[in-house]
C-alpha cells in the first residue's frame, strides 16, 4: 500500500510542476475554505466559542476524510491504476510548489526593473504585513520567507501526511491548514473559536517542518559559510521564531544564503519586532529570491526521495512482520 502512496506522491509532484494550479479550475482547497466559512458565520459567536471552535475543526476534518476515502476507495475498485490516478490528482491538490514560485517570481520581475510599486503590490498578495514603503531588501525579504515557510505548509507536509495514510491525510492535512489560515488567529474574533485550529495545525506540521528544515540544511551548499555552521544557526534560530514549526524553514533558508531573516515588520501599521534567524553575512538582494526558489526546488526532490527510502523500508519491515 505505501508503494502506491509513493506512486501517487511522484505523480503529484509531477502533475504541480506541469499544470500547477489554474485559476478558473474547480479546487478541493475552495470548497473547503467555503464550508470552513459557513460554519464560522454560524457557530462564531455568543458563549463557548472555544467549544464551538473545536467542533468546527471536528467536522471539517471527518467530512473531508469521510469524502477523500469515499472517492479513493471506489477508484482503486475500478483498478489500481485508477486508484493511483485518482490519489495523484487528489495530492497535487494540496500541494502548490509550481504557484509559490510564480508568486514569488512576481515579485522579483519588477523589482529587477526597478518597479518598487508593483513589486510591493505583488508582495502584498502573498504576506499579511505592510508592504507600501518597503525598499528592495524588505521587498526580498517579504519573498524569501514566504518560499521558506511555505516549502513546508505548502508542499513537503502534505506529502509527508500523504505516504503516511495516502490521498485522504493528504487532504485532511490541507484542510486542517486552511482551518488555521482563515480562523487560527489571535484577534478578539478568533483567539477562541480559532484557537483548536491553530493548535491542530501546529501538530500536523511538527514532524514535516523539522525533516524538511534539515533536508534544506543537507541538500544545499552554504553562500557565504560550511556546512556546520548551517546546521549551528538552524539548531539555534528556529526555535527563536513565535511559530513553533515556522522557523525551520526560514532558518535554514537564511543560514544557506548567509542572509538574515525576520526583524520589523509592521501590520496595519502595528510594530511587529520578529526574531532575527540568520547572520547578515551579506544584504538581501532581489537575487536571493531566486536562489531561495532554488533551494525549494533541491529540498522537495530530496524530501520524495526521502519518502521513497523510508517507505520501502517501513513496507519492508511490515513484510517481514
Amino acid at each position: 500500500m505505501l508503494v502506491n502512496h509513493l506512486l501517487s506522491i511522484t505523480l503529484a509532484y509531477l502533475l504541480d510542476m506541469l499544470v500547477g494550479d489554474p485559476p478558473n479550475w474547480p479546487h478541493p482547497v475552495r470548497w473547503i475554505g467555503s464550508f470552513i466559512a459557513l460554519l464560522e458565520k454560524r457557530w462564531n459567536r455568543g458563549n463557548h466559542r472555544k467549544t464551538k471552535g473545536i467542533a468546527m475543526l471536528l467536522v471539517i476534518l471527518v467530512s473531508v476524510l469521510a469524502v477523500a476515502a469515499l472517492i479513493v476507495l471506489l477508484a482503486y475498485r475500478i483498478h489500481p491504476y485508477v486508484g493511483i490516478a485518482a490519489e495523484a490528482v487528489m495530492i497535487a491538490s494540496t500541494i502548490a510548489q509550481k504557484s509559490l514560485r510564480e508568486a514569488s517570481m512576481a515579485v522579483y520581475q519588477p523589482l529587477i526593473k526597478g518597479d518598487l510599486a508593483k513589486a510591493r503590490t505583488k508582495l502584498s498578495y502573498i504576506v499579511g504585513r505592510d508592504t507600501d514603503t518597503l525598499a528592495e531588501g524588505e521587498i526580498s525579504r517579504g519573498a524569501i520567507e514566504t518560499v521558506a515557510e511555505n516549502t513546508s505548509d505548502g508542499v513537503t507536509a502534505p506529502l509527508f501526511w500523504a505516504l503516511l495514510g495516502g490521498a485522504p491525510l493528504a487532504m485532511v492535512y490541507r484542510a486542517a491548514n486552511t482551518c488555521d489560515s482563515m480562523v487560527g488567529h489571535v484577534s478578539d474574533r478568533f483567539k477562541e473559536f480559532g484557537w483548536a485550529s491553530a493548535k491542530w495545525d501546529d501538530v500536523m506540521n511538527w514532524v514535516p517542518s523539522r525533516i524538511t528544515g534539515m533536508m534544506m540544511a543537507l541538500g544545499n551548499r552554504p553562500a557565504c559559510s560550511h556546512r556546520s555552521k548551517t546546521w549551528a544557526i538552524l539548531f539555534r534560530d528556529a526555535v527563536k521564531h513565535p511559530s513553533p514549526n515556522s522557523g525551520w524553514g526560514e532558518a535554514a533558508m537564511a543560514a544557506i544564503l548567509g542572509i538574515q531573516l525576520g526583524g520589523i515588520n509592521y501590520y496595519k501599521g502595528v510594530v511587529s519586532d520578529r526574531a532575527k534567524m540568520g547572520d547578515p553575512l551579506q544584504p538581501i538582494q532581489a537575487g536571493h529570491i531566486l536562489q531561495a526558489n532554488a533551494i525549494m526546488s533541491k529540498t522537495v526532490f530530496l524530501f520524495i526521495l526521502f519518502l521513497w527510502i523510508g517507505g520501502i523500508i517501513l513496507e519492508t519491515a511490515f513484510t517481514w512482520l
